[in-house]
């Protein structure tokens, strides 16, 4: 752990300290220098990465929360949300598995309603963020600032110019910001990514990307705020607009939340599942730093309703290395690279992020091939082997304490973010657009550029 790092643990420092004193008092009094293993043991509390989540909703449940407890050199010892009963449940939900885990009652989940409040708590070491889509990167910049290591849910922004102003953050306050881009730590999808990078099927030329569709939904009568939730502020710096429930979430549990299905808070399935498949395709493609020049597609957006996401489209790029992109919601699931000498599809099979997720067309297989064969080559010493991650959270916790990059980093996360809101720029515009993967800008185009951006509304703007 870097010198940095540890000049922040002062709580750890102290219990270190305190650990050694009574050691040295033990052995010149002439008693046994024997020590409780929890005191010195590589799980012991000075030992542990304390964890905030921020956000305590379906995908923080389900996943980031559990993604962390499992284990233990990781304790969450703070939740927050801005819906009182969902910051609650987060805490009963998280006491309930340390008291079962422990054998013994446990109640030492602090909660928070405001992220800026539980950043200030020093003995905080990191923090899962898994709010909207809108909130990513306001939250992940502030805690990065306030000296936290980051998880956070894809997609990494809302908009490209928040994606940059994420990115260019973390890189000067060189904390550890893990993008939730977990297929990254699927096995499937790294030795699908080595096969191509290693001219398995030739020379690449297309890949095809599938992604889930979104229902559309019918009018939504305005609501009285719930007195437990703060609306303003889950707004955020978008507008301002009446409250109905399935615009948010769910006042009684946690299936899917509305708030995927409307284009103030994110983009749809384009970012939604796209920011997953997008960023194992540049893996592979050995484009994570750049991106497409050329893009162009149509799709159909919802007519009426509350749920105002796109729905069925086609949308192609093209790269600076010949590649040709194409993503539809006409695919199965997944993404499929071919090149002169044969293809290769991987995808997760029949699993979904969660059991509420749409439906969509789901691949028989996690990983299939032109020939069979080629799923049983195996990558030799001097080939690519790319970054290798059992788990994702799991690598999140290592590289905080190693102070490595994880496998998924945000400037990577910020590049398939980008791609896929790209496109969705082209959905609305319904015409090709050229993109400078340098400059991050469109090209004599100020119509496109002009999306690079979002009105943001104060004092949640993101320059305030």
């Amino acid at each position: 752990m870097s010198e940095e790092k540890t000049a922040q643990f002062s709580r750890r420092n102290f219990l270190e300290t305190s650990a050694k004193a009574a050691v040295a008092t033990l052995a010149f009094g002439g008693f046994p220098t024997i020590v409780p293993a929890s005191v010195f043991g590589k799980n012991a509390p000075s030992n542990r990465i304390n964890i905030g989540a921020i956000g305590t909703g379906r995908i923080s449940r389900i996943h980031d929360m559990p993604g962390v407890w499992q284990y233990d050199q990781a304790q969450i010892m703070a939740v927050c949300d801005l819906d009182t009963r969902r910051a609650e449940e987060g805490k009963l939900l998280v006491n309930e598995y340390y008291s079962k885990k422990n054998g013994k009652p446990y109640d030492g989940v602090k909660v928070y309603n405001d992220y800026q409040a539980l950043l200030q708590n020093e003995d905080i070491d990191g923090v899962l963020i898994s709010t909207p889509d809108h909130w990513h990167a306001l939250i992940g910049m502030a805690a990065v600032k306030a000296g936290k290591d980051v998880y956070c849910q894809k997609p990494t922004s809302l908009t490209i110019a928040e994606g940059r102003a994420l990115s260019d953050v973390v890189k000067n306050t060189g904390r550890i910001f893990q993008i939730g881009s977990q297929q990254r730590s699927s096995s499937q999808f790294r030795y699908a990514a080595e096969l191509v990078r290693n001219g398995r099927i030739g020379k690449l030329k297309t890949v095809y990307i599938g992604l889930p569709g979104d229902p559309s939904g019918e009018e939504e009568p305005p609501m009285p705020v719930p007195s437990n939730l703060n609306y303003d502020m889950w707004l955020g710096s978008t507008p301002e607009v009446y409250y109905t429930e399935k615009r948010v979430h769910p006042q009684q549990g946690y299936d899917r939340p509305g708030w995927l299905r409307c284009e103030q808070f994110g983009a749809g399935m384009i970012t939604g599942w796209g920011s997953h498949h997008v960023d194992c395709a540049h893996w592979a493609m050995n484009t994570e730093h750049t991106g497409p020049i050329e893009v162009w597609g149509t799709a159909e957006f919802p007519k009426k309703g509350l749920w105002n996401v796109h729905g069925p489209f086609k949308t192609e790029g093209l790269y600076a290395n010949g590649v040709h992109m194409i993503i539809s919601d006409s695919f199965a699931n997944g993404i499929k690279f071919e090149g002169t000498d044969g293809w290769i599809f991987v995808s997760r099979g029949d699993a979904k992020a969660t059991s509420s997720d749409p439906v969509s067309l789901q691949a028989a297989k996690a990983l299939d091939a032109s020939d069979p064969k080629l799923l049983q080559s195996v990558i030799g010493p001097n080939e690519i082997h790319l970054y290798e991650s059992k788990e994702h959270h799991g690598n999140w916790l290592e590289c905080i304490k190693s102070r490595k990059q994880p496998i998924a980093p945000v400037e990577v996360g910020h590049r398939s973010c980008s791609t896929c809101l790209i496109h969705h720029i082209v959905m609305k515009l319904k015409r090709k657009v050229y993109w400078d993967p340098a400059k991050e800008r469109f090209k004599n185009d100020d119509e496109a550029n002009a999306l690079l951006t979002r009105p943001q509304r104060k004092p949640y703007a993101l320059h305030g």
